[in-house]
């Protein structure tokens, strides 16, 4: 039992690590230092749960069940972390949200504060490491120890439960999406944890004996209720960064013709070679050196290269913008060649403005390399005559783009 719940717990934790992964700014940031202080107090209480954390802490401190108060206080404290979240979420004039913060931590110290006089002041000398809740049912002081701390995470679990109703109502996407998670998540609790500790503890009052609801149910519903909380939380603070990047990746991957072919005059700077470097990071390097190699290719544009490519592709059907990006590959491939043979550039060279030197962002240089990956054109023309055929016939250039 106990290497399961160590595992919710670090599955838990490695969600804060995540949102954590910037100090200065997270820091700086209520709503992410909020969400990440919650989920650290929600895997340290599974780490105080544990019956081998519970026998550890109870041997090192001499006091028989001195893990109970301390789990107890944890998971009231991560009680008032989820509240604090959803006030920090929810947003606000900076006062009002500042008094509501102040407001649950107070309830909740005082809560915990309760929690600990409660527990010195009971006769609790056996050790119970998966049972005590239902052992102490009937002691004074511990049944209401128990209690308390399982009337504070219950007003904490509903609160969030109403909270994310009325506000899933007003919000879409992502946002909706993990205020849904996190309800599922708090019913979890409320149902497979909560419910079944409540009922096992009247079942012992009643002189009933409900005890695996307590032990053998609540455990694991209580850490699946967490894991689902937590992804909720991090959902949309995590997966708009994590599409980026792989939409970063993909557009490195596709701007491998366009770099293999320019790569050889570009003078930019190298990119650390780093094996961690994020795909974004990756990206913009790329980008900077394919952009610093087009500058240096451009006295090697020769328009009549253009124009035949630029004809040819509008004869195979192809629409204008398809067709300027024939013309400006084969232009680029013709620059390219030249430049490698070290020869001077053409007569007809100019200043030109390629396509997608004028787009912002990666898109436009993607595409230029996707058209050298897959040269239009290719097809049969009118008549049959395939349209490379026709490169042949020199036309006059059309007026280049000045810089």
């Amino acid at each position: 039992m106990s290497l399961v719940v160590y595992l919710a717990a670090l599955v838990f934790g490695m969600t804060s690590v995540l949102l954590f992964r910037r100090p200065r700014t997270a820091v700086r940031d209520p709503l992410t230092l909020s969400t990440c202080a919650a989920i650290v107090l929600g895997a340290l209480v599974f780490v105080c749960a544990a019956p081998a954390t519970l026998g550890t802490v109870n041997r090192l401190t001499g006091v028989p069940n001195f893990g109970a108060p301390l789990t107890y206080g944890m998971l009231s404290a991560y009680s008032c972390a989820v509240l604090v979240l959803l006030i920090n979420w929810r947003g606000g004039p900076r006062p009002v949200v500042r008094r509501a913060v102040l407001r649950s931590m107070a309830a909740y110290g005082l809560l915990v504060a309760a929690v600990v006089v409660l527990f010195l002041l009971a006769d609790a000398d056996t050790e119970r490491l998966t049972d005590l809740d239902t052992y102490y049912a009937g002691t004074p002081f511990m049944r209401e120890m128990i209690l308390l701390y399982l009337l504070g995470h219950s007003a904490a679990m509903l609160v969030m439960c109403v909270v994310c109703v009325k506000w899933s109502r007003d919000v879409d996407g992502l946002l909706r999406t993990g205020l849904r998670l996190i309800l599922l998540g708090a019913l979890l609790d409320l149902v497979g944890f909560q419910c079944t500790k409540y009922t096992a503890v009247v079942a012992r009052w009643a002189g009933h004996d409900l005890d695996f609801l307590s032990t053998t149910v609540a455990p694991p519903m209580a850490s699946l209720a967490a894991l689902v909380c937590s992804v909720g939380f991090a959902l949309p603070r995590l997966l708009p960064s994590v599409q980026a990047h792989w939409r970063g990746l993909e557009d490195y991957r596709r701007l491998g013709p366009l770099w293999s072919l320019v790569k050889s005059v570009s003078t930019a700077p190298k990119p650390p070679a780093a094996w961690w470097q994020l795909p974004r990071a990756r990206l913009q390097w790329r980008e900077v050196s394919i952009h610093d190699a087009l500058l240096a290719l451009a006295p090697y544009f020769d328009h009549r290269v253009r124009q035949r490519a630029r004809d040819a592709a509008l004869l195979a059907g192809r629409s204008p913008h398809e067709a300027r990006l024939a013309a400006e590959a084969a232009m680029l491939t013709d620059a390219a060649r030249r430049a490698a043979a070290h020869e001077e550039p053409p007569d007809t060279a100019g200043s030109y403005r390629l396509h997608a030197t004028e787009v912002p962002g990666p898109s436009g240089l993607v595409e230029l390399s996707q058209a050298l990956h897959h040269p239009p054109g290719r097809t049969a023309g009118p008549g049959g005559a395939n349209p490379s055929a026709l490169t042949g016939t020199l036309t006059e250039p059309e007026e280049p783009h000045v810089a």
